[in-house]
């Protein structure tokens, strides 16, 4: 049988196999959270609204930028959520991505308030030809 003149190479690699399979296990921990409490509110547009502007407020934007991408998949045709996303890309120095979410916009009217965020984080930009119908990513005003 060989002798092992460094068996702190053995010990190593060990280290590092436990640590690699460990990864994983604490990758589905976001700050506390289970994955499955980020994932089921975004079918409800305004529960994934609400989510991911509690998100934007623990400065959380990548976070936020997941849960709208959840919930647009779930919601395609919610504007809200797509001006939102598209504030977030701007914000992450994505203005191209922002540009490409504004254009899927179409001809859709923003209201004053949500376009004011929008220009905040992505600077002066085209407003869409208004139409009949009032989209506002505004969080709103309690009654």
């Amino acid at each position: 049988m060989p002798v092992l003149k460094r068996p702190y190479g053995i010990v190593a690699m060990g280290f590092l196999a436990a640590t690699t399979f460990a990864a994983p296990l604490h990758a589905q921990e976001v700050a506390g959270t289970e994955i499955e409490a980020l994932i089921v509110p975004v079918a409800d547009t305004d529960a994934g609204m609400a989510l991911a502007r509690r998100q934007i407020g623990e400065a959380d934007l990548l976070g936020a930028v997941g849960t709208l991408e959840r919930a647009m998949f779930a919601r395609p045709d919610a504007i809200a959520l797509r001006l939102l996303y598209a504030s977030l890309l701007c914000r992450l120095d994505d203005p191209a991505g922002a540009s490409v979410e504004l254009a899927l916009l179409g001809r859709q009217d923003v209201t004053d308030e949500s376009w004011a965020e929008l220009t905040a984080a992505c600077g002066p930009l085209p407003r869409p030809s208004p139409s009949a119908r009032r989209i506002s990513i505004a969080p709103e005003a309690a009654s």
